[in-house]
């Protein structure tokens, strides 16, 4: 057997007894929670709960950002992309003498333009609001507001 001293025997035991009776009071608490809260309401839980939706709502959104960005970057290449080559055929079409197509008869290029401008909208409308609610611009609500000059 091992000799201690006597002070950290007592220091020992006092720490035991100390551990003993927080586990004993934390199962009084648990059963009083359990008669007091019926059907998983118990505050403890809850309060855990919340904090694990907050870390995950925080989480969601950022998430939620970054897939708007990279949609917004997504539209923006897709416009430049599509505006580009179309610009590009036309002016083949001048050259050879082929009738040039124009926005009106094109129902692929109006339908494009109709969900691009859409989109547009409802991002300049969320961004607006949220600058108003926040009294500051941010810079990835910028991005997506970005609009890529036609040629």
């Amino acid at each position: 057997m091992e000799h201690r001293h006597q002070a950290v025997d007592g220091l020992f035991n006092l720490f035991t007894k100390a551990n003993h009776d927080l586990a004993v009071l934390h199962i009084k608490l648990e059963k009083e929670f359990q008669q007091t809260y019926p059907d998983n309401a118990n505050p403890m839980k809850l309060v855990a709960r919340i904090k694990k939706i907050q870390a995950d709502v925080s989480s969601l959104k950022e998430q939620c950002r970054e897939l708007l960005e990279a949609k917004q970057g997504l539209i923006d290449k897709a416009r430049m992309v599509l505006v580009g080559n179309r610009s590009m055929l036309q002016k083949l079409q001048a050259s050879t003498r082929i009738p040039v197509t124009d926005d009106s008869s094109d129902s692929a290029y109006s339908n494009f333009s109709q969900i691009i401008e859409e989109w547009t909208v409802q991002v300049r409308s969320k961004t607006e609001d949220e600058k108003l609610e926040s009294g500051t611009e941010d810079i990835n609500h910028l991005l997506f507001s970005a609009i890529v000059p036609e040629n």
